[in-house]
């Protein structure tokens, strides 16, 4: 599957979105991708699921870690692709952790799969779950790497770990405190499931 494959499904699905957005990560941006309008459609989520499975098998993963709620779909997705266990990491009080009976053991060499990596944070909270945990992580992967300048001046690697995703796309950001759209007076909208609870 090539960037423009992917570019395609989410063109077609409405899911790349434009306006004024508070990211998970707090800041704020003029695109958002809604990853949960491509990967409501199975087919399409397999088929992402697969691509990027095949850029993991080098890697030996034994399990599967998803963020909740953006990694979800795609994490089971790859997980069904690569023929492993695949388990999520929910917030509690602001933090990661591992409810439902779900849990990782020592040396265990673990995937870790987001839909949209924006800066990189909820991966390496992740990480750092997993190495509470005396887990391996291995590799991080994703649909779509939108760290960008963050990417670039950093390098392709979250906390030491290869990244893999099936579209890079630089989408420009700003801290609130200096954002235009902010300046300009344009409603703010936050998309994003990690501000869901605060709507209800």
């Amino acid at each position: 599957m090539t960037p423009e494959d992917v570019k395609r499904h989410f063109e077609e699905t409405d899911a790349l979105l434009t306006g004024h957005f508070k990211l998970s990560s707090g800041l704020h941006s003029d695109r958002y991708l809604q990853c949960a309008k491509v990967l409501q459609w199975p087919a399409r989520a397999q088929a992402l699921g697969e691509a990027l499975a095949g850029k993991l098998r080098e890697f030996g993963a034994q399990v599967v870690v998803s963020p909740a709620m953006g990694g979800l779909v795609i994490g089971q997705e790859v997980g069904r692709a690569l023929g492993l266990r695949t388990i999520l990491a929910e917030r509690v009080g602001g933090a990661f952790t591992f409810r439902r009976g779900f849990e990782v053991e020592p040396g265990e060499r673990i995937v870790v799969v987001e839909d949209v990596i924006t800066t990189g944070k909820s991966t390496g909270e992740v990480l750092d779950l997993l190495k509470d945990r005396a887990a391996k992580p291995v590799v991080c992967c994703s649909v779509v790497d939108r760290r960008g300048e963050e990417r670039r001046r950093f390098g392709e690697e979250i906390a030491g770990l290869p990244v893999r995703s099936l579209l890079q796309l630089d989408v420009d950001t700003w801290d609130p405190s200096a954002c235009p759209l902010c300046a300009a007076g344009v409603p703010l909208t936050a998309p994003g499931s990690r501000f869901l609870a605060k709507k209800d």
